[in-house]
C-alpha cells in the first residue's frame, strides 16, 4: 500500500490536493455449497468491531495478479475451500473517492471442503459462519452485514441470471 497527494487542477480551475490509496487488484468470493453462503468474520480495526464478509483480499506479493487467481487464494486462505467453478460477478472499486484499488467478484461453485490457511496476520482473528441465502439477506437488512464489498457482490450476484439460479433466486 502507498498514500499520495497529488496536486490537481479542479474542474472549474482551482488547484487542490487530493490523497490517494494506491493497493493492488483485489478480489471477492462469493463461496455458496448449493446450500449455504460461507461467510468469514474478523476484527476491523478501522471500525473497532468484528464483520462478516465474503472473503476478499489482494496478493500483495504480486499486484497485478489476475482477479481469479486471487479469488482462489483468498477463498483457500480464509475459508479452506477450493472452487470446483468460479463463475464472474463483474468489478468494482471499494472506495473510488480515496483509493485505486479494483475488485473482481466472483461465485464459488462446487466447493471442496478443506482447511483454511490464513496468512500470518489473519492467524486468530479469522472465524467461520454459513448461512442460508435467506438468512444472510436478513442478515443484511438488520445490519448484521454491513461491509459495502460484501453487499456490492450480493448486488451483482442478483443482477446475474446464471448467479441468481445457482443461489436458487
Amino acid at each position: 500500500m502507498r498514500v499520495r497527494e497529488d496536486a490537481i487542477e479542479r474542474p472549474g480551475g482551482r488547484p487542490g490536493v487530493y490523497a490517494v490509496i494506491e493497493k493492488p487488484q483485489a478480489a471477492l468470493v462469493v463461496p455458496f455449497d448449493g446450500e449455504r453462503l460461507h461467510l468469514v468474520g474478523q476484527w476491523r480495526y478501522t471500525v473497532g468491531r468484528d464483520a462478516w464478509e465474503f472473503p476478499q483480499g489482494a496478493l500483495h506479493e504480486v499486484p497485478d495478479a489476475a482477479g481469479e487467481a486471487v479469488a482462489r487464494q483468498e477463498l483457500l486462505e480464509e475459508t479452506g475451500f477450493v472452487p470446483g467453478r468460479l463463475l464472474p460477478l463483474g468489478r468494482f472499486t471499494f472506495a473510488v473517492g480515496m483509493s485505486d484499488q479494483w475488485c473482481d467478484a466472483f461465485l464459488a461453485l462446487d466447493l471442496v471442503p478443506g482447511d483454511a490457511q490464513p496468512e500470518p496476520e489473519e492467524e486468530g482473528l479469522l472465524h467461520q459462519r454459513s448461512v442460508t441465502v435467506d438468512e444472510f439477506e436478513v442478515m443484511v437488512r438488520a445490519g448484521e452485514i454491513w461491509d459495502a464489498a460484501t453487499i456490492a457482490a450480493w448486488g451483482l450476484a442478483m443482477l446475474d441470471p446464471a448467479a441468481r439460479a445457482a443461489l436458487g433466486r
